[in-house]
């Protein structure tokens, strides 16, 4: 069965595999998807993530982080999906909690923090949030 929001399915494994208190999870390898774990990486919200060629398909082996016990991220939700699609110009890029916690952003200069947008003045998709 095809996948309609594969960017929303990893997000959601990393999610249930913080619940679950894994060491790390395994999803189906694609750019955009390497592209938002890099983010999640350099934010320090993950410990890192590797390709991982065992099986039939190749996918991502993503290392979760946690704090005296606690995920490293507390909220992840899913912003553009595919039946609605949200975009926004470098000024008007979410804050979210304050800026404690970062927006995810496809821009036209690759997959970026809200942080890295606002500093390059590109705007582009909102892709999720995390905090």
């Amino acid at each position: 069965m095809a996948l309609t929001d594969p960017l929303g399915d990893m997000l959601t494994r990393i999610r249930n595999g913080q619940q679950a208190k894994k060491d790390s999870v395994l999803s189906p390898a694609s750019k955009l998807r390497a592209h938002v774990l890099e983010v999640l990486q350099r934010e320090g919200y993950i410990r890192g993530f590797s390709e991982d060629n065992t099986g039939l398909h190749p996918q991502l082996r993503i290392e979760l982080k946690y704090f005296e016990g606690q995920p490293a991220i507390k909220h992840v939700a899913r912003v553009s999906k595919p039946g609605r699609r949200v975009y926004s110009g470098s000024k008007e890029l979410p804050v979210v909690r304050n800026g404690l916690g970062i927006t995810i952003v496809s821009t036209p200069r690759g997959v970026l923090s809200d942080a890295e947008a606002r500093a390059a003045n590109v705007g582009g998709e909102v892709l999720a949030e995390v905090f």
